[in-house]
């Protein structure tokens, strides 16, 4: 029997990303795997359905579900999506593990086995997977273009008849995926880059790009290329540096978010009353609060002549690339669940077990089950 990949449109507001291109398709169709697109989810990425040459183009949403074996999305399904899935269906896509418990109560009623594209383990083996890197990658680059449009200021410095413009200050806090292509692009740009990050250990990767290193001498590396918490007194000696460094910048990206928490607040108010009037702030840690105090998501707000942007899902501002790696991620991640014509969820397989949260009618992840049984008291 051949196994059917289905692919529905997404309904989130505002999305233009789609889990699947036509590259990978002819790729899916070549292992002898059927696909199936719901007819114009992919016109917001540039894909309309004729592109995808090899798969069947689904208008009826119900029948697309029905007859899914796996399901590949973007965003968490909706509740009215997981009842039109067939009992038995792998899901897989970002699925928000950490909130929305109901939803993780109807996947297991429905018998549904999902894995989270979140939840991927950040291990060697797995980065061909790993969604996070793949779509943070975009948020930072595109993190530093939004900046230099708010910004009243050429990024280069440049040389004219009218005289010599100094070049723009950019610092960039948090140096994981998002952080370094910020740095490398606001560099492309032409800025002076200041980098920063709580973990020595990445200080390294910054300079490599040509951008100076801020050092508070806190070591906070955590588990899983995360940070740890900062204690009160590293906190206060953090703000305490970085404030001098924020008030001589002329734009500031903050990219210091831990899935799953409220994102750290690093920049205060205080520190943003002493910035040069016109200056911007990027918050892309507004999804879980922002790293600015005053950031509020999805808005531009000015405060003391400095504006402070709180962009949600910046990623599918870059849809076309954005679709892309993320259907590169499932490619690779389907490769270990579909061996020889069959599917088969290995659970001695660290990938799998690790991004598994819902199988056989059973909530397997520990973190998910606890906060689901929590919420139920």
């Amino acid at each position: 029997m051949t196994i059917r990949v289905c692919v529905p449109k997404e309904v989130r507001v505002g999305e233009q990303r789609v889990a699947m291109v036509p590259d990978v398709v002819k790729r899916l169709t070549a292992l002898g795997i059927s696909v199936s697109i719901q007819s114009g989810a992919g016109e917001a990425a540039g894909h309309g359905d004729n592109d995808y040459t090899g798969a069947d183009i689904i208008s009826d949403e119900t029948a697309l579900y029905n007859s899914a074996d796996i399901l590949l999305t973007v965003n968490p399904l909706s509740n009215e999506q997981i009842e039109q899935l067939k009992p038995g269906t792998i899901v897989i896509g970002y699925l928000n593990p950490y909130s929305d418990t109901d939803r993780f109560k109807r996947l297991q009623e429905k018998n549904i086995s999902a894995f989270s594209m979140e939840m991927i383990p950040r291990i060697s083996r797995a980065q061909a997977m790993d969604a996070l890197s793949s779509q943070a990658s975009i948020a930072g680059y595109k993190a530093v273009l939004i900046a230099s449009t708010l910004l009243g200021k050429f990024f280069p410095m440049l040389t004219t008849a009218a005289g010599t413009v100094r070049p723009s200050k950019v610092l960039i806090i948090g140096a994981g995926v998002a952080g370094l292509q910020a740095i490398a692009t606001a560099r492309r740009l032409g800025a002076i880059v200041e980098g920063y990050d709580v973990r020595a250990a990445v200080k390294d990767q910054v300079e490599s790009l040509g951008a100076k290193f801020v050092d508070i001498d806190i070591k906070a590396e955590g588990t899983g290329g995360y940070a740890r918490e900062l204690t009160a007194e590293e906190k206060a000696q953090q703000q305490a540096i970085l404030a001098n460094h924020v008030a001589a910048a002329d734009v500031v990206i903050t990219t210091a978010a831990i899935p799953g928490r409220p994102s750290p607040k690093i920049i205060t108010r205080e520190m943003v009353e002493r910035m040069k009037g016109g200056s911007v702030i990027v918050d892309l840690a507004a999804e879980g609060g922002g790293n600015c105090e005053l950031t509020q998501p999805d808005q531009t707000i000015l405060h003391n002549r400095v504006k402070i942007y709180g962009p949600l899902n910046v990623p599918s501002t870059v849809s076309g690339h954005a679709s892309e790696l993320y259907a590169k991620n499932l490619l690779n991640l389907l490769t270990l669940l579909v061996k020889d014509g069959k599917i088969t969820i290995d659970l001695e397989d660290q990938i799998l077990k690790d991004s598994l949260v819902t199988h056989g009618g059973e909530i397997v992840n520990a973190t998910v089950r606890n906060k689901v049984e929590g919420g139920a008291k």
